[in-house]
């Protein structure tokens, strides 16, 4: 399974900007699908946004407009730069990666964001 490490948490006030990072262990050239998902305490685990290998790209419709994903084949690094955080942003955001053959589908430790009002 590819192993996957996010980074850039933290503690941010409403209106704040922060970037995630998720660094694979291998090249993510050849991962269909990687994608960013947060959980709230008490709520599912909900996607946020994803990207595929040819760089389309999804949002959930509370953060269109705020939050961006992206790609690194060069750096093995997915991204995520999330603008005008709002308090209901916040979560532990998790890192996946997803991929057909050969078959994987592995996720990261997790990220604490936590935006104040």
């Amino acid at each position: 399974q590819v192993q996957l490490v996010e980074s850039g948490g933290g503690l941010v006030q409403s209106g704040g900007s922060l970037r995630l990072s998720c660094a694979a262990s291998e090249s993510i050239f050849s991962i269909n699908r990687m994608g960013w998902y947060r959980q709230a305490p008490g709520k599912r685990r909900e996607l946020v946004a994803s990207i595929t290998s040819g760089g389309s790209t999804n949002y959930a419709d509370s953060v269109k407009g705020r939050f961006t994903i992206s790609r690194d084949n060069t750096k093995h690094t997915v991204y995520l730069q999330m603008n005008s955080l709002k308090p209901e942003d916040t979560a532990v955001y998790y890192c996946n990666a997803y991929r057909i053959f050969p078959p994987n589908d592995s996720w990261g430790q997790g990220t604490q964001v936590t935006v104040s009002s």
